[in-house]
């Protein structure tokens, strides 16, 4: 349960059942939140809320098995009026505020904390503060909102609408909340990645096991005349039919076919470090057509260094990570694989609208479409997409060049 952010105190409080899955909680005596005024109620008075709780076997196992906080507290006292209710309740606020999901766990009681204080409710600000602690939060965040990642800073409008005018919600709201928090993310996990590469080594045999399912994975992102990973007819009205050009081709059904092929368990790989440009393939292409070489290096250099510290609206930022995820993942759809490349970093930061987009944009570039283009790195500026382009254009030429000059050298020996 340490999964999302938990810190390793509070994912010990809790075991899962190898048989049922289901989440357990260690200690199982139940904790009585200490009242702000005599009773759970200001409005009920106490005896009446006592007598429902203490021969109410049923609200104690609630707590034990749901409570996020492990303890009877004031809401909980008074929903075991209607057990029934409070069942439905805990299990889904269980499952929201504890149960893995795409948010970590102290964001979760940081959004609660957000939500609460737009009524001023102390309570429920203080009970998800304490939450918010126990699960790793860090502490300065509680100084206000200046002091959180921007992706919790962009949920302050949307919060503010929902709690007092939601009619006023619209889907602009929600893509500046999507996008911007898309960015966050991704620059969080370049750090994280950042920060586990320079805390240990992968080993030689995991490396190679990442980069045999990254290239099973792809055939899943698109395959063939289907579209896996949205429905057909998404692009199926974009896609814009040219003019007749068979008369110029032969065979014109050939097409990309993915590299790692369904059922195949030993792939034809290309090991960079045996046939690479620098080493080989820049010296026999010079050989070749002089000076080609050092025009073509040049190209491929540029483009792979081409940085201008940005990412969106963030300055100062070192893109060598991302932009190697774009390079080699074009270079693995072709079978090209670096021994000292953690291809689980392409999964990390390339997303799956990315990725389609890559594939499509290098496989088949003929059925890209506006909307493939539009649907990725929505708050990214146009240069920075043009950018992609053009580490994608060239990390095609490049895996083409490396099979075709490894042919010929082949050939001359």
């Amino acid at each position: 349960m340490n999964r999302g952010g938990s810190s390793p105190s509070a994912a010990t409080n809790y075991l899962i059942c190898t048989n049922c899955r289901k989440v357990l909680r260690k200690d199982k005596r139940i904790r009585v939140s200490q009242p702000l005024t005599r009773g759970p109620s200001a409005f009920i008075p106490e005896k009446e809320v006592a007598q429902a709780n203490t021969g109410d076997e049923r609200t104690n196992f609630l707590v034990e098995e749901y409570s996020t906080s492990g303890r009877l507290d004031n809401i909980t006292q008074v929903m075991s009026l209607h057990t029934q209710y409070l069942e439905s309740f805990l299990r889904s606020q269980f499952y929201m505020l504890r149960m893995d999901g795409p948010l970590p766990l102290p964001h979760r009681h940081y959004i609660a904390i957000m939500a609460a204080a737009r009524h001023q409710c102390s309570y429920l600000i203080n009970m998800h503060v304490d939450e918010f602690l126990k699960t790793g939060g860090i502490a300065e965040w509680l100084n206000g909102l200046k002091y959180v990642p921007q992706r919790l800073k962009n949920l302050n409008e949307i919060n503010k609408l929902l709690a007092h005018r939601p009619w006023l919600i619209t889907k602009e709201h929600i893509q500046i909340v999507g996008s911007l928090s898309e960015l966050e993310a991704l620059m969080e996990r370049m750090k994280r990645l950042q920060e586990e590469r320079e805390d240990g080594d992968t080993s030689q045999e995991e490396m190679t096991t990442r980069f045999e399912k990254e290239t099973k994975e792809s055939l899943f992102v698109v395959s063939g005349d289907t579209f896996h990973s949205f429905p057909h007819s998404d692009f199926e009205d974009d896609m814009i039919i040219t003019s007749d050009v068979s008369r110029y081709i032969e065979d014109p059904g050939f097409g990309y076919e993915d590299f790692a092929r369904r059922g195949e368990e030993h792939l034809p790989t290309f090991r960079a470090q045996d046939y690479t440009w620098e080493n080989h393939g820049f010296s026999l292409v010079n050989r070749l057509y002089s000076d080609i070489g050092h025009l073509l290096d040049e190209k491929f250099r540029m483009v792979y260094s081409l940085t201008y510290n940005t990412m969106a609206t963030h300055e100062d930022v070192d893109t060598t990570m991302l932009r190697r995820a774009l390079f080699n993942y074009v270079h693995c759809m072709f079978g090209i694989r670096y021994d000292d490349y953690d291809y689980g970093e392409v999964n990390q930061l390339l997303e799956r609208s990315l990725k389609v987009y890559i594939k499509t944009v290098t496989c088949y570039p003929e059925r890209t479409t506006k909307r493939m283009y539009d649907s990725y790195w929505r708050q990214f500026k146009h240069s920075e997409k043009v950018h992609v382009n053009l580490l994608l254009m060239e990390a095609r030429m490049q895996a083409e060049l490396l099979y075709a000059l490894r042919a010929i050298t082949r050939h001359l020996t």
